[in-house]
């Protein structure tokens, strides 16, 4: 499973992950944790991200896999 720490919404990296909002998209070792500043940041993405299989956002963080802020559990 991957895991990006930098917020969609605000474009802010989450430094405490611990007790931070996050969502999951995908299944097994592709899925992808990503992490939000705040409830209503993952709220606005969940509202502006289609919620279909082939339509998630997961094929948008596909483009950047080498960027630092993501990173492998």
């Amino acid at each position: 499973m991957r895991a990006t720490t930098r917020d969609p919404i605000s474009g802010n990296d989450v430094v405490e992950r611990v007790d931070a909002p996050f969502v999951i998209e995908g299944k097994g070792g592709g899925a992808l944790t990503i992490y939000f500043e705040s409830e209503q940041n993952r709220k606005e993405y969940i509202r502006i991200t289609p919620r279909q299989p082939d339509a998630c956002s997961l094929a948008l963080y596909k483009q950047i896999e080498d960027d630092e802020d993501i990173l492998w559990d």
